[in-house]
């Protein structure tokens, strides 16, 4: 079933329809949130207060919603407003979260030495970039996807994704030689 109709099935009261959608976009927004964290309990509690808050927001919504936009946009708003409340936002590496990614022993060492050193350089890069640079390169979101998520231009994103990218060179160990 598309989007359009699951959203106008809750919009009529079908309280189960909406559990498709979450089916569908939990994994997704729990990854967002545990690279934004680092803490995956906390993104798991951030998720479901996103879903929450869809829920109880989608009867506010317009017809023609961008549904994955919206919710990205809850779930930054929800890691930015934890962020705020504990003053402290690490990010885990860009290629952290995947199955594959578990390291044999004899790489293991060089893996979490270029795993700290991705997040030092991270944390040093201004949140609004980094928010653009997680959306981008992880999350795989276009540029047109990120201005919707986060309400701002195109050219914004554009702008915050190269000046990140080239701050992440600059300061990462070794960045501007490679």
């Amino acid at each position: 079933m598309e989007e359009a109709q699951i959203i106008d099935m809750v919009r009529a009261g079908e309280v189960d329809a909406f559990a498709e959608l979450v089916e569908h976009y939990q994994a997704p927004i729990q990854r967002y949130l545990y690279r934004f964290t680092g803490d995956y309990q906390m993104a798991q509690d951030l998720a479901q207060d996103t879903f929450l808050q869809a829920y109880k927001g989608i009867l506010k919504t317009k017809a023609d919603l961008s549904l994955k936009a919206w919710l990205y946009r809850i779930a930054t708003n929800n890691a930015l407003q934890h962020h705020r409340r504990k003053r402290r936002l690490s990010f885990i590496p860009l290629d952290g979260c995947k199955k594959s990614d578990i390291p044999t022993t004899e790489n293991h060492a060089s893996l979490v030495g270029e795993k700290m050193a991705i997040q030092e350089t991270l944390s040093k890069v201004p949140e609004e970039q980094k928010t653009c640079l997680v959306l981008h390169f992880v999350e795989g979101f276009k540029y047109k996807e990120i201005a919707e998520t986060l309400g701002i231009s195109e050219d914004a994103v554009r702008k915050r994704v190269a000046r990140g990218k080239q701050k992440f060179i600059r300061l990462y160990p070794g960045g501007e030689s490679k």
